[in-house]
């Protein structure tokens, strides 16, 4: 039987910035086909490892590969990725964005869109800049979302998100992930809410992954994500 080959592997990737590393000669091998928690405290690593996926920095030592390709423009066409502080024009209501991405975005489905907009109530005729962070994080995501692609990034999707929205958002990508063939990596800071959409975990610190496995192994092994912090960082996690 043929080895499934890893939707992402780093072979002691290392990125610095001054003398700092970011990430720091590590090793990483994520499988495809799941939903990832990659999570950490903050300055671990985790957005720096998401810019380098997408080829919008380049590693100063090691490799990389993303389906199985070093990373640039023909992975990108492949990959939906959400930054952590990802904007749109706000004079434009949910379906005009929606519409202006489907008319660039690689694999964008409209229709897909438009149903997954239905999953969680945001309402195609408002503009961006009349809807609340919470309405506004949901097209965000939606814009990434709505993709027939092999792998979407998520960094921080529920940032300053009320606990009504994040649950809204939650519980769409559940419904709607649910008969999609698609490896999602998502780092978040609201592990409590999320934990369970999570198949698999990859926890980071100083640019290293400390530990990764099915979420099932974890949880067996530690408990809860908030006992696991506790046990691997030494310290509350801060929310």
């Amino acid at each position: 039987m043929m080895a499934i080959q890893p939707i992402v592997q780093c072979v002691q990737l290392s990125k610095r910035y001054g003398k700092k590393y970011a990430l720091n000669h590590l090793d990483l091998s994520i499988p495809a086909g799941k939903i990832v928690g990659v999570l950490g405290p903050n300055g671990c690593g985790k957005s720096t490892l998401f810019r380098a996926i997408t080829g919008l920095i380049a590693p100063d030592e090691g490799e990389l590969r993303v389906l199985g390709q070093p990373p640039g423009w023909q992975t990108n066409r492949h990959i939906g990725y959400l930054p952590d502080r990802a904007r749109w024009y706000p004079r434009h209501t949910a379906l005009q964005a929606f519409e202006w991405g489907a008319s660039f975005l690689p694999g964008f489905d409209l229709e897909a869109a438009k149903t997954f907009a239905a999953y969680m109530d945001v309402d195609l005729e408002m503009s961006l800049a009349g809807m609340s962070k919470g309405q506004e994080a949901r097209v965000m995501l939606i814009l990434c979302m709505a993709r027939e692609v092999p792998l979407i990034i998520l960094d921080e999707p529920f940032a300053g998100i009320d606990f009504i929205s994040r649950e809204a958002i939650i519980s769409g990508m559940i419904d709607y992930l649910e008969d999609r063939e698609v490896s999602i990596l998502i780092s978040t800071h609201d592990i409590q809410e999320v934990e369970g959409l999570f198949d698999y975990i990859v926890l980071m610190d100083q640019g290293k992954a400390i530990w990764s496995g099915e979420s099932e192994e974890l949880r067996g092994q530690y408990g809860s994500l908030h006992d696991v912090f506790r046990t691997f960082y030494k310290r509350e996690w801060s929310r």
